[in-house]
């Protein structure tokens, strides 16, 4: 006889499912339940059994090897139909249920069963812990209470496995959410940091940089420079062929820059035309070298409406600088002299010291 379905039977299923039990590999936990079953009742084979739509699966057995039956073979589909009670069985051969059974007329060749049904805190019975024997026999109330105890002990193992699974779906639900959240500040970070029409660092990214090299280069005593790079009569480019038409010189002029820093450089948006190279540990030879790398990179670029030069201003830490500002200073009156001299040259402006 084939046990009809309980009538919340989606429902269990649903649950079932929640707790990833099946087809799971063996455990301690539930493994030794199972023999303190076996010992209690004093019967060769104990099982603890879930039973899922099609079949009764073995989370944990005592002497018996298959891993699985078929659910309309399971007398455990019969013991979850009434949750609340142990299902005890003195003979199946002479129970209508199951005296036709496969599991009664061959191997195991089940006699006895009883069996306590799993109920979940929300009242779902998704499978037994049960004993079975080869020879009819009977339990002791002791024993029967002894199994319910010991039902209660593997829910409580899954409530366990439920609950690590609940906090590890919690745990990686927050670790998204941080990624996503660090994504989004770096974003913004880049966002603040970044001059939005020519894609290189601004103002104040700049500045930041600029002090951040300024101390190491004190610290350590190294070499430390800076290149002013300013487009040659932009002011009369944007008049003559429209404000578009600059901003693409601009990203152009940047990306020119950036093909030909290195990888250590900083390249910054200073403001209108004009964008500074942060050269760390880079002497006055090797600025003035970048220097004219830029400026003959950019004067032999292809341009589509005229020719695009570039005046640059080279300047130095020395000694005698007090700060950042001062560096910038001789950088700008390096600059300075290059466009007072023709422009589309490098400068280098000695201090009183160089």
């Amino acid at each position: 006889m084939v046990a009809p379905l309980s009538e919340n039977e989606s429902e269990r299923l649903k649950v079932l499912n929640e707790y990833a039990i099946l087809d799971t590999l063996p455990e301690q936990a539930y493994g030794d339940i199972v023999r303190c079953a076996s010992i209690i009742c004093d019967t060769p084979i104990a099982l603890i059994t879930l039973v899922d739509d099609v079949r009764q699966w073995f989370k944990a057995k005592v002497g018996l090897e298959t891993p699985e039956t078929l659910r309309e073979h399971a007398f455990c589909a019969h013991a979850i139909l009434n949750p609340n009670e142990v299902m005890v069985v003195i003979d199946a051969e002479k129970d209508e249920r199951f005296a036709t059974n496969p599991l009664v007329n061959g191997d195991p060749n089940i006699r006895f069963y009883a069996g306590a049904p799993l109920v979940t805190p929300t009242g779902e019975a998704l499978g037994t812990i049960c004993v079975i024997d080869s020879v009819s026999r009977q339990l002791e109330p002791k024993q029967i209470e002894a199994l319910q105890a010991l039902s209660r002990q593997v829910v409580a193992q899954l409530e366990l496995r439920h609950g690590i699974i609940n906090l590890e779906h919690i745990i990686l639900e927050r670790e998204q959410q941080t990624r996503q959240l660090e994504a989004a500040l770096t974003q913004l970070e880049i966002q603040s940091s970044t001059d939005g029409l020519t894609g290189a660092k601004n103002r104040r990214a700049f500045q930041d940089q600029l002090e951040i090299e300024y101390s190491r280069a004190r610290r350590y005593d190294t070499p430390f420079s800076l290149l002013l790079l300013d487009v040659d009569k932009f002011k009369k480019y944007n008049d003559e062929f429209g404000h578009p038409a600059g901003d693409d010189i601009l990203r152009k002029v940047v990306k020119i820059i950036h093909e030909n820093s290195r990888i250590h450089d900083f390249v910054a948006r200073y403001g209108g035309e004009e964008f500074a190279v942060i050269l760390p540990n880079t002497t006055r030879e090797g600025a003035l070298v970048m220097g004219e790398r830029f400026r003959r990179s950019i004067q032999q670029a292809s341009w589509t409406l005229r020719p695009i030069t570039a005046s640059i201003g080279v300047a130095t830490l020395t000694p005698d600088m007090a700060n950042s500002e001062e560096l910038v200073l001789q950088a700008d009156k390096s600059l300075y002299h290059a466009k007072q001299n023709g422009r589309n040259q490098v400068s280098y402006l000695q201090d009183k010291n160089g």
